[in-house]
């Protein structure tokens, strides 16, 4: 790879054998280097090959306000959660370590910011959250700067939107339709929730997408209009509920659900609800 750019000593600007510019890290990477020159392999320690051009050009720009050892760190957190998740859009380069620097810089400013969804994010996304927390120790160990646990909250929530392919407002947007669906079915079937029951996280799971779809208009379509009858029939205190749900959504949100999409509501509400006897 040759350097199109350099930042500074240890950030470059490369381009590949195709012509593809990526950024490339590593500790005296550019040292005694000019723009055209062959970059040393030996010292490489991470490229950056993102999808997008435009992606590209952000964490450029991100790079000449933030310390390497701040992306670094960061990039440490993203491949721990991507074992863990699957796949995560690649922005999430740039939106968490964007994240996590202006959370350091408030942190050694006294000026930490409250997670008001605290709650609920550690109640409904068990996995991010714990990869949250894992990420404080990790910032904690590597940049020696001790987080808040709302930090873990904030954390899980781009790790959420990276999942789920939306921007932070529209993720706190559907982690409140969750909660107060939630909210809503324990009060009409009188339920204790076990949340570490296999049951309640398919629950949850569903509820994520089904949250993310309504708040986009995508609708699910009808299809088997007699497997809608027998769910009915033999789930009644769960289908009642879905259908409050329902009403509750066209009330709130001005969307109207397919008897597709209470029919699978109610499967998940009876399956909770059976746990919850």
């Amino acid at each position: 790879m040759k350097i199109a750019k350099i930042l500074n000593n240890n950030v470059v600007m490369a381009q590949d054998e195709q012509g593809r510019e990526q950024v490339v890290m590593g500790r005296g990477l550019a040292f005694q280097k000019r723009v055209g020159d062959s970059l040393n392999a030996a010292l490489i320690e991470k490229v950056f090959a993102l999808q997008s051009d435009l992606l590209v050009r952000r964490l450029e720009e991100l790079l000449h306000q933030i310390p390497p050892e701040v992306m670094t760190t960061c990039d440490r957190i993203i491949d721990l959660a991507t074992q863990r998740l699957g796949k995560l859009q690649d922005s999430l380069y740039i939106t968490l370590t964007d994240h996590c620097y202006f959370a350091i810089e408030r942190q050694n400013k006294g000026l930490a910011i409250k997670n008001v969804l605290l709650w609920d994010i550690r109640r409904l996304y068990p996995k991010e959250f714990e990869l949250g927390q894992q990420a404080r120790a990790i910032i904690s160990r590597r940049l020696n700067v001790e987080l808040a646990e709302d930090e873990a909250g904030f954390i899980a929530l781009h790790l959420v939107t990276a999942q789920l392919n939306n921007e932070m407002p529209e993720v706190m947007h559907v982690t409140r339709v969750m909660q107060e669906i939630l909210q809503l079915v324990k009060y009409q079937l009188h339920l204790e929730y076990n949340e570490s029951s296999l049951s309640y996280q398919r629950f949850v799971t569903h509820l994520k997408f089904f949250a993310q779809r309504m708040l986009t208009l995508t609708v699910v379509k009808d299809d088997d209009v007699s497997l809608h009858t027998a769910v009915k029939d033999n789930y009644p205190r769960a289908w009642k509920c879905a259908v409050k749900i329902a009403q509750h959504l066209q009330q709130n949100y001005q969307r109207e659900l397919t008897a597709e999409e209470i029919m699978f509501l109610a499967i998940h509400i009876e399956r909770v609800r059976k746990e919850g006897q």
